[in-house]
């Protein structure tokens, strides 16, 4: 009976853990400046998609960085050197592109 208990342990923990991020929130809040004005983005769901695909595979190796620390024009290399890294479709690629890219 102590082997069954301690099987089915070590199996949730497994299975905890190894389970995906879906923390998908529909909308983004901003601060313009100093005013206290809250401007609501709703994600379409190929950038939801995009999102959790960043997550998911770019913050397996290293702490995520923030989307509007680069322009589109600075993500487009980085995405795509990271995506073959991560060994990620062209077309998982371009959503993550596409998901911090329009942030």
């Amino acid at each position: 009976m102590k082997l069954k208990i301690t099987l089915l342990a070590i199996l949730s923990v497994i299975i905890y853990s190894c389970a995906s991020k879906s923390s998908i929130p529909t909308e983004v809040a901003k601060k313009e400046e100093s005013k206290e004005v809250v401007v609501a983005t709703v994600l379409t769901p190929e950038l939801m998609e995009g999102k959790t695909l960043y997550e998911n595979n770019c913050g397996k190796c290293h702490d995520l960085y923030d989307t509007k620390a680069f322009s589109a024009e600075k993500w487009k290399p980085i995405v795509e050197d990271m995506r073959k890294k991560a060994r990620l479709s062209e077309a998982d690629g371009l959503k993550i592109f596409n998901y911090v890219a329009m942030q």
